[in-house]
């Protein structure tokens, strides 16, 4: 994407990349060094509208330096972040080898969270009792280098992968950080530095396509191999399961987002937001991109319809904002032509301003 500037803090390197996506905008943050990647490091961040072309933020300047806490001499610095997004906030975990909290060998991970991609203003710092305002590095997650994470939609939980004797492990923490509310899991085999997690765009854990409430996949790329390229990258997986990732009304939502099961009327509820729509024909909610399952959410039982979707249902497209189902006679649900032809629906075309009178809906479209 780009390399050493030539000057600045990240005037020779750049790397250790972790992106996510957020409203549009992809955010990468990444490690950069003005000389020999040994020493000076801090963090940076890129932002880019495609994915394609991108710019440093901050007028170039880090984001993230070192906290060089005193009596701490490790040259290495700030480094290896890994973002991810969670209820609008931007979370950044990463190595600080002079951070209080690191061991005397520099290992440890530190996190701060703000709703400021650049982590300028609102800055919240992880400490001994949850987080408070701050950019201090006084409490590190897991002892280990190079370390990735990600949140568990199901479990209610951050995962951290982190590289131990016997593999890859992975601990899990509660929101705020105060207990670990499942036992670490182990992913054995070789490795030699790593891991990175598979995760969704906004640094979520992917869910199972066929038992979203029951089982969550973990997979990992870790390389296997200490010497000149290529150094041997791996992938290896497991899945956990018996989880109960549907237990309660909020991890239902979460869980299920876009996700279409059986409803009481034999009929397809949709969860959208925290909406649940009812959809008629399975063709069309798979059309809108629903994955369908076949087994209904308990927690999710008595979660009044927002909308329905009917056979036939009417359907408006305007100039310039596109097409939506009108349901319930006063709410538009933008959705695609495909679907609204799947839907055996006939489009009635009206001014833009009509259109703007309408209450709008979450859009009947799955994005994964």
């Amino acid at each position: 994407m780009f390399g050493g500037a030539g000057q600045g803090f990240d005037g020779r390197h750049t790397c250790d990349p972790s992106v996510i996506r957020v409203g549009g905008t992809y955010y990468l943050y990444y490690t950069g060094a003005p000389n020999d990647h040994s020493s000076g490091n801090a963090i940076g961040l890129a932002t880019s509208p495609d994915g394609v072309t991108w710019t440093r933020a901050k007028g170039g300047e880090p984001i993230v330096g070192s906290s060089y806490e005193v009596g701490r001499s490790n040259t290495y610095g700030a480094g290896q972040p890994s973002a991810l997004y969670l209820d609008g906030w931007f979370y950044l975990m990463f190595t600080d080898t002079n951070g209080a909290g690191a061991h005397d060998n520099g290992a440890g991970q530190f996190v701060l969270r703000s709703q400021d991609p650049t982590f300028t203003t609102g800055v919240e710092m992880l400490g001994a009792n949850g987080f408070k305002p701050g950019h201090g590095r006084e409490r590190s997650v897991v002892d280990a280098f190079s370390a990735d994470w990600m949140w568990v939609d199901a479990l209610d939980a951050f995962a951290i992968g982190h590289e131990t004797a016997g593999g890859t492990t992975i601990t899990f923490w509660n929101r705020d950080f105060t207990i670990h509310p499942y036992e670490p899991v182990l992913v054995p085999g070789p490795w030699e530095e790593g891991p990175g997690l598979a995760r969704r765009s906004d640094g979520h854990a992917p869910i199972s396509l066929t038992d979203p409430c029951g089982r969550v996949p973990i997979d990992l790329i870790r390389a296997t191999r200490d010497k000149a390229e290529p150094t041997d990258l791996k992938r290896f997986g497991l899945d956990l399961h018996s989880v109960n990732g549907c237990a309660t009304r909020q991890s239902a939502f979460a869980t299920l987002q876009g996700f279409a099961m059986p409803s009481p009327q034999r009929t397809l509820d949709l969860v959208l937001g925290t909406e649940v729509v009812r959809v008629d024909r399975r063709s069309v909610a798979e059309t809108m991109g629903a994955v369908v399952i076949g087994q209904r959410a308990a927690a999710l039982d008595g979660v009044p319809v927002a909308a329905h979707v009917t056979p036939g249902a009417a359907a408006v497209q305007a100039e310039g904002r596109g097409t939506a189902f009108l349901l319930g006679g006063s709410r538009l649900y933008p959705v695609s032509p495909v679907a609204v032809a799947a839907n055996s629906s006939q489009v009635e075309n009206i001014p833009p301003a009509k259109w703007d009178s309408y209450s709008v809906g979450p859009a009947l479209a799955v994005a994964r």
